[in-house]
């Protein structure tokens, strides 16, 4: 188990800032290598974000995980990482662990049980091969030595030839996210990409925001568009505006002032499916073809939104075509997102063109490595994001 005590040996080989996916990966990689590791962390406990991960289940990789699952301002630069370790060497790592795991959506794996196990292999694995994890150990100050860098700590003063930033973004603060990273990076002269919030659902005006209340707990799949990107995953009505999938995958696209364009029917036709109800039955309604196709209190909620009343048999075409279009490109300028407080991932961060994409090294400083969430790297939902943490933490764990 990691320790807690103040700290007696100073001087490491590695030292690595953050016991997350990303820097316990790279510990045991490097310990593996007959360096000797330390990995640190402020917080009390390692791996918070695995542990809540995936509703408590840790959806640890994408099997279909590839660079085109990924937003950079670079984007060339998670190629070599992510083809050298792959969602295939992974599971093999889970697997000789014996973690039972599943595959939800296309690709997506979960661990059966809890994502402790996923937490409890990468500690296992880092005493296996020599790194040490120690908590509660803030960093107050990072400077250079002649063999490397010295930090200043609340544990006492400590050295190593090579460190690693892996201390993540600033998403989910209650979990101890800092700006940390970022500040080390300018701190050694790298240029940090601006930063917002990603996989993050959406608030909404007041006035849809009253219309749609009543459907809190909601969820049906929609095709999401916004900014020359789609996604068709389900949507979930909160009391404080969208969320689901579709929303998170969208909010990393979307900007202050964007519109989303919502196909609520992605799977029909809903023009000719309107033509063909209002000949074969034209008594028929708008809100009950609609109460066909999504959960009923969905479906009146929004016809009750744009008003549709009587039978299809007093539609025009040019009627259907109104409802067509409003259902098949509903139109919503969201007020904003709920921020870091519930984002997934941070969006920005290091800019990847002053980093190796061999060994995460910094190019104007070899000892001094950025992996993980701290760099302008950002995945799709759907493992993605763990996927680039374990190849970016092999990666500098190779070289570190």
């Amino acid at each position: 188990m990691p320790e807690f005590q103040t700290m007696t040996d100073q001087n490491y080989d590695v030292i690595i800032i953050g016991a997350g996916a990303a820097g316990l990966m790279c510990g045991a990689t490097a310990g593996y290598r007959g360096r000797k590791v330390l990995v640190i962390d402020h917080a009390n406990k390692p791996g918070k974000k695995i542990l809540m991960s995936g509703g408590g289940r840790c959806n640890f990789t994408n099997l279909n995980s590839t660079p085109a699952n990924f937003l950079s301002d670079n984007p060339h630069y998670c190629i070599s990482a992510l083809k050298r370790y792959t969602p295939q060497h992974f599971l093999e790592l889970v697997e000789r662990h014996g973690i039972e795991h599943e595959e939800k959506a296309a690709g997506q794996l979960f661990c059966k049980d809890s994502s402790k196990e996923i937490l409890n292999m990468l500690l296992t694995e880092c005493d296996w091969a020599g790194a040490k994890v120690r908590l509660k150990t803030s960093v107050r100050t990072v400077g250079t030595t002649e063999n490397g860098y010295q930090l200043q700590t609340n544990a006492g003063t400590l050295n190593c030839e090579s460190l690693v930033i892996a201390c993540g973004g600033l998403s989910i603060p209650t979990m101890g996210a800092t700006g940390f990273g970022y500040e080390i990076a300018r701190q050694f002269g790298l240029t940090v990409l601006p930063t917002r919030a990603g996989l993050v659902p959406f608030t909404l005006h007041p006035d849809l925001k009253e219309q749609l209340a009543p459907l809190s707990g909601v969820s049906c799949p929609v095709d999401v568009h916004c900014n020359n990107e789609h996604f068709r995953e389900p949507m979930l009505v909160t009391h404080r505006g969208l969320s689901g999938p579709a929303m998170l995958q969208i909010s990393s696209f979307w900007h202050p002032g964007d519109s989303l364009s919502i196909n609520m029917l992605p799977a029909t036709n809903l023009e000719q499916d309107l033509y063909q109800l209002r000949k074969s039955r034209p008594q028929s309604t708008v809100a009950q073809y609609l109460m066909l196709h999504l959960p009923k209190r969905f479906a009146q909620a929004l016809n009750d939104l744009h008003g549709w009343a009587g039978p299809l048999q007093g539609y025009k075409n040019s009627d259907i075509e109104q409802v067509a279009g409003a259902l098949g490109q509903w139109a919503i300028k969201p007020a904003g997102t709920e921020g870091y407080r519930t984002a997934e991932v941070t969006l920005g961060g290091v800019d990847t063109r002053q980093l190796s994409s061999k060994t995460m090294a910094a190019l104007d400083h070899p000892d001094l490595y950025f992996i993980g969430e701290v760099v302008d790297v950002t995945g799709h939902l759907g493992g993605h994001n763990f996927q680039w943490a374990w190849a970016s933490g092999v990666a500098a764990g190779s070289y570190a």
